[in-house]
């Protein structure tokens, strides 16, 4: 284990696709960047997503402009960084069962169009010719965006921890942080650090970092698992499009397989009931799956905030930065997520307001600002 540095003017802790995107973003404004890294590059949350990026967001289009954003900046990324993220454009369906999901989507189509997403409402028979593994009998209508992409994760946190080593960060994997002092100084079995500024992208540790700093960032972990089936003889060629049910279930194309999705057990809830759960409700959106058996894929954990929406901004008492509680949605506002913690850095206004990112508004009289 190396020794780190006796200062830098940022400290960024967390090596998954947020906390790269951050250091990359950093060093190329000049801004001296150490990351910190408790295992592997990627190895947290960044390595539990489906491999998706999109920019619909259904109800929240603070989410979406986010995803707009950084989208742009995923197809400008082999230029940027000389990584190809492979991505394919396989589209997003959301399915609604109930009017009431149509009437929110028709009451938010507007908001989501201003912050740039392209998205309309198609029938049920539409839904189903879109992926034809959905029997229309079963939703009333679906929401539709085409931009979204199948992509590689780990190119991604590759790609900005090349660039950001380019443009002079340091990162240090294997070091994870054991204190935080209130002089700025972090300290890691590698030696200790003073920092000007603490960025906390911790994923499912943001909460423990943030403590130690006497800081509190609401996000709790949430584990969950990708599960695979296979693909049945009549599924077309072409890779179907993430799909969205509102009993949390989605599915996507893996290959010649199909990838599945959704949440984890309950409480009470062995995990073989869960997977009945999980079995009878895909046999019942997707008929031509049921019955197929149901292996395990992968697992992790999530760092997962009250609301679902991320946390970004900063502690009003000291210089300590964060960027935590994705739920499960890091992947997809990680470019625009570093640019904002780089313009709090620098102190530039962002092209959105930021407020509402903030952890105030999770906070009863918190004197926390975005």
């Amino acid at each position: 284990m190396s020794q780190l540095p006796e200062r830098t003017d940022a400290l960024v802790i967390g090596g998954g696709v947020i906390g790269n995107s951050i250091a990359c973003q950093l060093a190329e404004a000049g801004v001296g960047t150490v990351l910190l890294e408790r295992g592997a590059l990627g190895s947290g949350s960044s390595g539990t997503t489906a491999g998706v990026v999109r920019t619909y967001f259904p109800g929240n289009a603070l989410i979406s402009s986010l995803a707009v954003r950084s989208l742009s900046a995923y197809h400008a990324f082999a230029e940027r960084t000389g990584t190809d993220l492979g991505l394919k454009r396989i589209g997003l369906l959301v399915l609604f069962t109930d009017e009431h999901q149509v009437q929110d989507f028709r009451h938010t189509q507007a908001a989501q169009q201003a912050a740039g997403v392209d998205v309309e409402l198609v029938t049920a028979a539409e839904a189903a010719r879109l992926n034809p593994l959905v029997d229309e009998r079963t939703v009333l209508a679906a929401a539709w965006s085409p931009e979204a992409y199948a992509c590689d994760p780990a190119a991604i946190v590759r790609g900005y921890a090349t660039a950001a080593q380019q443009a002079g960060a340091i990162l240090r994997t294997e070091t994870p942080v054991t204190g935080i002092g209130p002089d700025g100084r972090v300290h890691t079995p590698a030696g200790s650090i003073r920092a000007d500024t603490i960025v906390c992208a911790a994923g499912p540790w943001a909460g423990t970092v943030a403590a130690m700093a006497d800081v509190h960032i609401p996000v709790t972990t949430y584990p969950v698992e990708m599960l695979l089936t296979d693909s049945p003889g009549s599924a077309p060629r072409n890779a179907l499009p993430m799909t969205m049910h509102p009993s949390s279930l989605r599915i996507r194309s893996w290959g010649d397989r199909i990838l599945i999705g959704m949440g984890r057990p309950a409480p009470d809830e062995s995990r073989q009931a869960w997977l009945q759960r999980v079995s009878h409700r895909l046999g019942t959106t997707f008929p031509t799956l049921a019955g197929n058996g149901l292996e395990h894929g992968w697992s992790g954990d999530l760092d997962v905030s009250p609301d679902g929406m991320a946390f970004i901004g900063r502690d009003d008492s000291r210089p300590f930065l964060y960027a935590a509680g994705f739920s499960g949605q890091g992947l997809c506002q990680a470019p625009a997520a570093g640019e904002i913690i780089r313009n709090l850095v620098l102190g530039k206004e962002s092209w959105i307001d930021t407020a509402g990112l903030s952890t105030a508004r999770c906070l009863s009289g918190s004197a926390e600002t975005g």
